[in-house]
């Protein structure tokens, strides 16, 4: 409820200074448009959900950055479509992936993969080679 009304506070305090700077007609063509474009975003979520899904295919990212990308899409269009010029400014940032991937990165949680070369790879093995030593003994009885 504290963040909620955090967030109120904030959003009053920015729509009001950004919406006294530009004036009332160009605050409703403000709001109009980026309700455009989340609603054009929504629409064309398809592609992006495409291109995450050839990025975790070709391993440049795992399954749970491809779902929080795709998760901080939605959102993003939904904030965007929001009337209020502070949900406008986190709905744009979100659409960005370099953003995101911060996001994701920052709080996000590690890869199995991730963990298993943090275990078990140690700085300074680059030249050393793992090998199994198979011992015959060929003698006749």
């Amino acid at each position: 409820m504290l963040y909620f009304l955090l967030y109120l506070f904030l959003e009053t305090i920015v729509s009001v200074e950004i919406a006294s700077a530009i004036g009332g007609l160009a605050t409703f063509f403000e709001i109009l448009l980026t309700a455009f474009i989340g609603i054009a975003i929504l629409a064309n979520f398809r592609n992006t959900f495409m291109e995450n899904l050839m990025a975790v295919s070709y391993a440049r990212i795992d399954l749970q950055e491809f779902q929080r990308l795709n998760l901080f899409t939605v959102i993003g269009a939904i904030l965007l479509i929001l009337p209020g010029f502070l949900t406008d400014i986190i709905g744009i940032l979100l659409q960005f992936s370099a953003f995101t991937s911060m996001l994701v990165n920052r709080y996000g949680v590690k890869s199995k993969k991730e963990k298993f070369e943090e275990t078990f790879y140690k700085e300074g093995d680059d030249d050393v080679i793992d090998v199994e030593i198979i011992e015959k003994n060929n003698t006749i009885k």
